[in-house]
């Protein structure tokens, strides 16, 4: 018998269908509040990653109408320049968005500079009163790549309620906010890390399974249950025989595609919807001047 093969959760082809409701959206309140959206990313040094990823916003930006003010500043930079930049910002009424691009230079404090952004501009849901908003499940802005994961399963109209979802990973940046968002979709949570005893035995419980630890191919076949939704965060740089480097995540990809029902590749799966979620949180932000 053929190998089943699991169904691929395109993140690619979602994120270009929310920037084509975005521009839609922008073309529509744009001549009401007299301007376009505003989006400020700020980066310090030269970290090759970080510039591609900042390029790829701001393709992103203009894609769907989103005026960026961005700002590059070399690697010695200061802290009270940076949280100067961030207050003029905070104040600037074209902006609707600040996004301080990490990892920063090792001698900065990135805490104190997202403390600085203010709630309503803080795009990528990571400052205190946003978190807080989610834990108490109100309205804020939502951390981005776990927005985009949720927003990615409701796309295939998967089921969460009442099923058993297993994240593994405890970062601010993803862990802990999907767990949260997860069961504000009324799952049943499992957060699993690095100490977790038996991590396989934990794992293969899962109906969704959500991945971010940053260690390539972790999870085999052998540690998903069969029709499980499997989604891969992960994005860990190999570089082969050949010396080419390639992309893959945290899930060896053809094995489990083997067992899954639903799977994410890499690329091309949570990457792009955590910029297009980025891009919803200025929007929304913008909306809410209008």
């Amino acid at each position: 018998m053929p190998a089943q093969t699991a169904q691929i959760l395109d993140g690619k082809a979602l994120a270009q269908k929310i920037q084509s409701q975005l521009k839609e959206r922008i073309q529509t309140l744009e001549p009401q509040i007299g301007r376009p959206p505003g989006l400020a990313v700020l980066m310090v040094g030269d970290n090759p990653a970080s510039a591609a990823y900042v390029r790829g916003k701001e393709r992103a930006c203009k894609n769907v109408g989103i005026a960026s003010f961005g700002r590059h500043f070399p690697t010695q930079t200061s802290q009270q320049e940076l949280e100067q930049v961030i207050d003029e910002l905070n104040r600037d009424e074209r902006v609707d968005g600040i996004l301080v691009q990490l990892p920063l230079p090792e001698h900065l404090d990135s805490n104190a500079l997202l403390y600085k952004i203010h709630p309503d501009k803080d795009v990528d849901g990571l400052h205190p009163v946003n978190l807080g908003r989610l834990v108490r499940s109100e309205p804020g802005l939502r951390s981005c790549t776990p927005a985009g994961v949720i927003r990615l399963l409701q796309e295939y109209e998967i089921e969460l309620k009442g099923k058993q979802a297993v994240m593994v990973g405890r970062s601010i940046l993803v862990g802990k906010p999907l767990a949260l968002m997860l069961l504000e979709e009324n799952a049943t949570v499992t957060i699993a890390h690095s100490r977790t005893q038996d991590l396989a035995s934990v794992v293969r419980q899962a109906d969704i399974l959500v991945t971010a630890i940053g260690r390539q191919e972790t999870i085999g076949a052998d540690m998903v249950k069969p029709g499980a939704v499997v989604v891969d965060v992960g994005i860990n740089r190999v570089v082969g025989a050949n010396g080419e480097s390639r992309l893959v995540g945290d899930v060896n990809f053809d094995a489990v595609a083997e067992v899954a029902r639903y799977i994410t590749p890499v690329p091309g799966g949570v990457g792009p919807m955590t910029v297009a979620m980025l891009l919803h949180n200025t929007v929304q932000s913008y909306g809410r001047t209008g």
